[in-house]
């Protein structure tokens, strides 16, 4: 831990020199990382260049959260942070209605719920779901770090769900991965980047069960540690409130082309090693029961 609290004092430029190292040394060192990455990435018609690129920010992704854990409670973004399309917000925020903030595996996505709340966080509390990290060390940091005035998390479960729900009746704010792999019987198959990808049908019953608003939010890394950019858009999809498996379907295919549009307007910064095409155990991909 104490490795740990060191690094993440150094600065920014040269914490995420040392990200693309590591990232450069994960790709070297796994041979089902380096399948996975560039099955993905051809899939979605990334040039080698692109697909090269995205390994190195693998990486700073990696170390940009250790930073964002360990830094002192009392330190702020602001500095580091500027938006395109706050005005979205403002504008959600005018209505009692509540807020869905979707967010991919995209650039600095651990910095967009911390530059949501010291923005929004005086006039609503954020609500994000996380699935918690498999190393005991890990997870101690990752509770410490989330543990902000006006931020609040839930774990990947249907208690979570529950809390994600009732906190959007009351006109909150709530974020997730809706690219993040659900479990068997939480998802449906839907088109991603033109593979059948097991899609979470949380994200659309949010806003269809709640009549919240929803917004893609993603966070831009500058390059040499000159900060992010975060971008907010409207979803840019009608979301049809049924809970039959067509509408699941439907709702699952419209998130994932909303996903895909703001992926390609970074897409060397996606995690394209991210297994997102993995099946949950006991289905295939036509949605059927393994025997």
């Amino acid at each position: 831990m104490s490795l740990l609290r060191w690094l993440a004092q150094w600065p920014l430029p040269r914490l995420q020199a040392l990200g693309a190292g590591l990232g450069w040394l994960t790709w070297a060192c796994s041979p089902s990382y380096r399948r996975r990455l560039a099955q993905n990435a051809l899939l979605a018609g990334l040039t080698p260049q692109q697909r090269r690129a995205s390994v190195a920010e693998a990486g700073r992704m990696v170390v940009e959260a250790l930073w964002l854990w360990l830094m002192p409670p009392a330190q702020r973004l602001d500095e580091r942070v500027r938006w395109q399309g706050a005005e979205w917000v403002d504008q959600a925020l005018s209505s009692q209605q509540g807020l869905v903030f979707f967010t991919p595996h995209l650039g600095s996505f651990e910095v967009s719920a911390r530059a949501i709340i010291e923005r929004w966080g005086h006039q609503r509390p954020l609500t994000v779901m996380y699935r918690p990290a498999r190393s005991a060390l890990l997870r101690e940091l990752e509770e410490g770090a989330r543990a902000r005035p006006g931020l609040s998390t839930v774990p990947a479960s249907l208690g979570g769900v529950r809390q994600m729900l009732r906190a959007l009746r009351k006109g909150e704010m709530v974020g997730l991965l809706p690219d993040q792999v659900p479990p068997l019987g939480q998802g449906v198959w839907a088109p991603f980047f033109g593979q059948a990808a097991y899609t979470i049908t949380l994200a659309a019953r949010l806003v269809t069960q709640t009549g919240a608003q929803a917004l893609v939010v993603w966070c831009e890394r500058l390059p040499k540690g000159q900060g992010f950019v975060m971008h907010v858009e409207p979803l840019g999809e009608v979301l049809e409130a049924s809970d039959d498996d067509a509408a699941q379907s439907a709702a699952a295919t419209a998130i994932n082309r909303a996903m895909e549009r703001v992926i390609m307007q970074k897409p060397e910064q996606y995690l394209w090693g991210y297994h997102r095409y993995k099946q949950p155990r006991g289905q295939d991909a036509t949605g059927g029961t393994s025997a």
